[in-house]
């Protein structure tokens, strides 16, 4: 699969942009694990061009990383195409737009997911970003705002006319935002009409390589965007990967497990300080599925999630690694 001149491979399984979780270290980690590009936490259109810090620090790219995306989201078309040629500047591969962020203080605003009620205003900055910049331009998008209005067969070709190379579809709507079950039917759809000439990816509920192989078997996307899915779990690209190419992976060790916890945790310290490299990483420890089903983890769970000083999360993770999985091994 192809956005552009970017050459993703066959049945390219990518880190979707996630705000607080895709930093440098974790898009690494995450290529390292087999994922075939990588999406930078999303970057505010209107921060950028008021050169805030926290926001211009986004752009910081790694050149092992690559292929790599940086992502906007904004509603002023002409702050749109000034933060885009901002972001070419910093050299990603692909410039993506947001236009399916769900929350509140995005969606309530106008940007993000907002754009799905103003769809005039969406193909617009989606033309004049394209034509403000060299990069291959994308989308991420959902289905529809609600139920009522899931419009994404009808944009689609509209957003494809507007010069985009790819698109990538979340298979909820914004009302849904992230309960229920992600529908695929209708990504699937946009894979038979014979209009549509751009890569389409599928994105939604994909936390096993099984899932990730019955969604190019059933529904035919050209690629697969995992987010959450990835969170305090990078090696499912390595386990997608492996499925995809034998038909089955060999799963990492605990231990190695426990070392990629360790290195994040590291990494994110280095990047920022101890105490907000922590309050960071907590997303990772909290979400991972390396300690699910472990009988009576409540209490350690809290201890882990409260500790905030490097010494005292290693130790407990020594003490969980020891207690808990010694003991599972046995």
């Amino acid at each position: 699969m192809k956005i552009g001149n970017v050459d993703l491979g066959e049945r390219p399984v990518s880190l979707a942009p996630m705000e607080d979780v895709t930093d440098p270290s974790f898009r690494l980690i995450c290529r390292e694990m087999g994922a075939a590009s990588v999406y930078t936490e999303f970057v505010s259109a209107e921060a950028l061009i008021r050169d805030i810090k926290s926001t211009t620090r986004k752009l910081a790219i790694n050149e092992a990383e690559r292929p790599v995306a940086i992502q906007i989201y904004g509603r002023d078309t002409d702050a749109m195409v000034e933060a885009a040629k901002i972001v070419e500047q910093a050299g990603p591969d692909i410039l993506d737009i947001n236009f399916g962020c769900p929350v509140k203080k995005v969606a309530g605003k106008g940007a993000g997911a907002g754009m799905l009620r103003d769809i005039p205003k969406m193909l617009d900055i989606t033309s004049k970003v394209v034509k403000a910049v060299s990069l291959p331009v994308t989308v991420k998008t959902r289905l529809g705002w609600d139920c009522e209005n899931k419009i994404i067969t009808d944009l689609a070709p509209r957003l494809q006319d507007c010069g985009i190379r790819a698109l990538t579809v979340h298979g909820r709507t914004r009302s849904q935002m992230y309960t229920g079950q992600a529908d695929w039917t209708l990504i699937g759809e946009l894979k038979q009409n014979p209009g549509i000439e751009i890569p389409i990816i599928g994105n939604g509920d994909i936390t096993s390589a099984e899932q990730a192989s019955k969604a190019f078997s059933d529904y035919g996307v050209d690629g697969i965007m995992i987010g959450r899915g990835a969170i305090g779990a990078p090696w499912i690209f390595k386990e997608v990967r492996e499925y995809l190419e034998t038909g089955h992976y060999t799963p990492l060790s605990d231990a190695e497990k426990f070392n990629i916890l360790r290195r994040q945790i590291r990494e994110s310290i280095d990047r920022i300080d101890e105490y907000r490299g922590i309050l960071h990483i907590r997303r990772h420890l909290a979400a991972t599925p390396l300690f699910k089903g472990i009988p009576n983890f409540r209490e350690t769970r809290i201890r882990l999630l409260r500790a905030d000083t490097e010494a005292e999360v290693f130790n407990l993770l020594d003490e969980i690694s020891e207690k808990f999985f010694t003991e599972k091994e046995n």
